[in-house]
């Protein structure tokens, strides 16, 4: 199955909390009224110029490898290279809020209105995860509606650059996935543009596959370990 994924704007509007801890501003905080009036802007802002969208598309075991092993550049062992040979569906995927939104957070910084450019900023990246999301919840009804999802079975992103999977793999994903169907562009630096866009690997398996350490040399240069959480809420779904 190969699918663009139309994204409402409304299921990747992140909420004031959410902006506001991207920000470093903890739920249950004391928030000032101009620091309220500011997200709340920024989200406007957010939802009047982004255009979501996603690309998905199946694929197997054996041209996964290729992806995952991209340019050879991958840390010697990752725990991605540990869980999708015991995975039982894996699928491709690019997200993007658009270039629009990314030009007005360029041009606020220009002006020098750092405090609502670094407000959108939070809002366009936190749209942007949600984004990922929501193809992720795609391909999880998809493979329900097809029998392929059993209920023990637990479901998690990766995306190169992270994890020990590196940033050039993006190349072979690409060639796999083509999301310039979409408008998602890869620059010379593996980057991606719109700037605002995420691309990676949905793995499904038995939950256990996923439950792994941060033992690994590159973890010490995690500043999040966001994995806990992730592993978390894949063992509790």
């Amino acid at each position: 199955m190969r699918k663009d994924v139309v994204i409402a704007i409304d299921d990747v509007t992140p909420s004031i909390s959410a902006v506001l801890n991207a920000q470093g501003v903890p739920e249950g905080v004391a928030r000032d009224e101009r620091i309220t009036r500011l997200t709340q802007q920024a989200i406007s802002i957010y939802q009047n110029l982004s255009d979501p969208v996603g690309i998905m598309m199946d694929i197997s075991m054996i041209d996964f490898e290729a992806v995952y092993h991209g340019e050879g550049m991958n840390e010697v062992e990752t725990p991605l290279g540990n869980i999708y040979p015991a995975s039982r569906n894996l699928a491709l995927y690019a997200v993007t809020i658009g270039e629009d939104v990314c030009m007005e957070i360029s041009r606020l910084f220009e002006k020098n209105d750092f405090a609502l450019g670094s407000m959108l900023d939070s809002a366009a990246s936190e749209g942007t995860e949600m984004a990922a999301q929501v193809v992720e919840s795609y391909y999880r009804g998809y493979l329900m509606d097809m029998g392929r999802l059993g209920p023990t079975a637990g479901i998690m992103q990766f995306s190169p650059g992270y994890c020990g999977w590196h940033i050039t793999a993006q190349k072979k994903l690409f060639e796999f996935l083509r999301p310039g169907e979409i408008g998602i562009e890869l620059t010379e630096s593996f980057l991606m543009r719109p700037l605002k866009s995420i691309s990676g690997v949905i793995i499904v398996g038995p939950k256990v596959i996923f439950e792994f350490d941060d033992v690994f040399p590159f973890c010490s240069e995690c500043d999040t370990h966001s994995c806990r959480d992730r592993i978390r809420a894949v063992l509790e779904q």
